[in-house]
């Protein structure tokens, strides 16, 4: 297997996993794999504390924004504009879109020195929560419409 295979096996894959990874390690932050008894099945202990979650979360939200500035300097290079883009495909790069601007300004939110209100940290919270659910469902419609139509070129982020 060459070098350009693994990397583009690596590329095909990287995007998927790691946004399964950003959902259960942002869910794991709200206490439910704790308070629901998942944490207490052998393997899944580490859901139920939360500074390794949190970390974990930081880290795989770096991969993804490294893969995410990859493929949109290839798009902007030319590379990777294909015939024509989904609908599906379109709002799941808007919904990563908030959901990167949301996450960033959480980020902030944990730096010393910075202080929302408790009205913009609600909000802030709820709206990348939404996002996140409201991925999930663009995901499975995706999925939905690329069995429905075929012929449609309906790849992922």
């Amino acid at each position: 297997m060459g070098v350009k295979k693994i990397v583009s096996t690596v590329l095909t894959f990287l995007p998927g996993i790691t946004i399964a990874m950003l959902a259960v390690t942002g869910f794991a932050q709200m206490p439910i794999f704790k308070r629901y008894y998942i944490a207490d099945i052998p393997g899944f202990g580490w859901l139920a504390k939360f500074y390794v979650t949190h970390y974990m979360h930081y880290l795989l939200a770096v991969v993804l924004l490294a893969f995410l500035g990859h493929r949109s300097v290839s798009w902007f290079l030319g590379r990777k504009r294909g015939a024509g883009t989904v609908w599906t495909t379109k709002i799941k790069r808007l919904i990563l879109a908030g959901l990167v601007a949301t996450g960033m300004m959480l980020v902030v939110r944990n730096l010393p020195g910075y202080h929302f209100s408790p009205g913009v940290l609600v909000a802030l919270d709820l709206t990348h929560l939404g996002l996140t659910v409201l991925l999930m469902v663009t995901g499975v419609v995706s999925v939905v419409v690329s069995r429905i139509i075929p012929d449609q070129n309906n790849k992922s982020v």
